[in-house]
């Protein structure tokens, strides 16, 4: 069997630099933030989730087993908002959007996690990690207000992100939870663990009935599926702060140890020079973008550019990498025995440079090379059909 991982280098965003990769054992451990299903699955969804269906696959193929965790933030203030606005129960709600989001991944061919922990099935080890977190010191609580950390409490805090305090201040005004936080806090860079609220779905805790924090969800769901730490944990590059740093600071503050060992994030996709977005409503759906294009040649626009750029939407680009797709189904072999090329994994191993990879495929194709370009078809998960 190919061995595709001996060489493979990951950008890491904590160390800022290509870094040799080296699990920690035969099993990878990989958490990807995943969905809040209130809305159908944009193009900058897809792409970051195919980025690590890409990076599973490598692994996979070089021999070691991945055990892939994917969340699905079922509660949050967006859903409760939407579903208000649509007069719809909110779980119900929910649960639609997730079932599109999953039709809408594996019309591209992504394999499902072994995972999807859902936040509203977690509450009981959210519980449990807020209390670890204040019997070690790190929260406080506020009369008839809820649990907080204390950012003050870990002096790593900012270290992923590399924020300015008034940068970070600023990025958390934005948020969609802001709203809900207490004015008595100690910091405005201190976050919820636990909120009480007045409204809504509410939980019953030692806090008061109440919603746990955004942060507190991922780092309670990932400590309880993987072993810490992680070796590898990923997501957009817009959650790494505040979400991945303050899950850091969550899960090392309970543990004494690290979280994870690599963390990889995946650049926005963008419509008009805007970040695709669910707030700003400048979306492509995948639903939508595969009535236009076949799976394939959107599962090949969306490799197409490296996945730490910024990825600006073309329509004519996606209609000719669809077109592509279709000269590779019609060369495509029943049966192709060839290795995969050596550019191609050493392509792979360089941070997953797929652009390098789709430049090598249509070499193949021109060169009629009908076993290379099959192989690395199917490698990077394509159906040829």
């Amino acid at each position: 069997m190919y061995r595709p991982t001996r060489m493979l280098a990951l950008y890491d965003t904590l160390r800022r630099r290509r870094v040799p990769f080296r699990p920690r054992g035969r099993t990878v451990t990989l958490y990807v933030c995943g969905v809040t299903p209130y809305d159908t699955t944009h193009l900058g969804h897809a792409r970051t989730f195919l980025v690590f269906d890409v990076l599973i696959r490598h692994l996979e193929a070089g021999g070691l087993r991945v055990k892939y965790a994917q969340n699905v933030t079922d509660i949050d203030e967006s859903i409760l908002q939407r579903a208000a606005d649509r007069g719809r129960d909110w779980r119900e709600l929910g649960r639609d959007e997730e079932r599109k989001f999953l039709q809408d991944m594996r019309a591209l061919s992504w394999r499902r996690p072994d995972v999807m922990p859902h936040a509203t099935r977690e509450i009981d080890a959210m519980r449990a990690l807020a209390e670890r977190l204040e019997r070690r010191g790190h929260a406080y609580r506020i009369p008839d207000g809820g649990l907080y950390y204390e950012v003050t409490t870990f002096p790593r805090y900012g270290r992923l992100s590399r924020f300015s305090p008034s940068k970070m201040r600023r990025v958390l005004a934005q948020q969609d939870d802001t709203r809900l936080d207490d004015s008595r806090k100690r910091s405005p860079l201190d976050f919820a663990l636990w909120r009480r609220v007045a409204d809504g779905p509410t939980w019953p805790s030692e806090y008061g009935p109440g919603r746990p924090g955004w942060h507190l969800e991922c780092s309670a769901m990932s400590l309880r599926h993987l072993d810490q730490p992680l070796d590898v944990h990923g997501g957009g590059d817009d959650l790494i702060f505040p979400h991945h740093e303050s899950e850091i600071a969550q899960s090392e503050g309970a543990t004494g140890r690290p979280f994870a060992r690599y963390w990889v994030h995946v650049a926005a996709m963008k419509l008009g020079g805007e970040k695709m977005s669910k707030s700003k409503g400048n979306m492509v759906f995948v639903r939508d973008a595969l009535t236009r294009v076949s799976a394939d040649g959107l599962r090949l626009y969306l490799l197409s550019k490296h996945y730490r750029k910024p990825f600006e939407h073309d329509e004519e680009e996606m209609r000719r990498w669809g077109a592509f797709a279709v000269q590779l189904r019609e060369m495509a072999l029943p049966r192709a025995t060839a290795q995969l090329p050596r550019e191609v994994k050493a392509a792979l191993d360089d941070d997953l440079d797929t652009p390098r990879v789709l430049r090598l495929l249509r070499g193949y194709v021109r060169a009629r090379d009908a076993e290379s370009a099959t192989v690395v078809a199917r490698y990077l998960g394509l159906r040829l059909r």
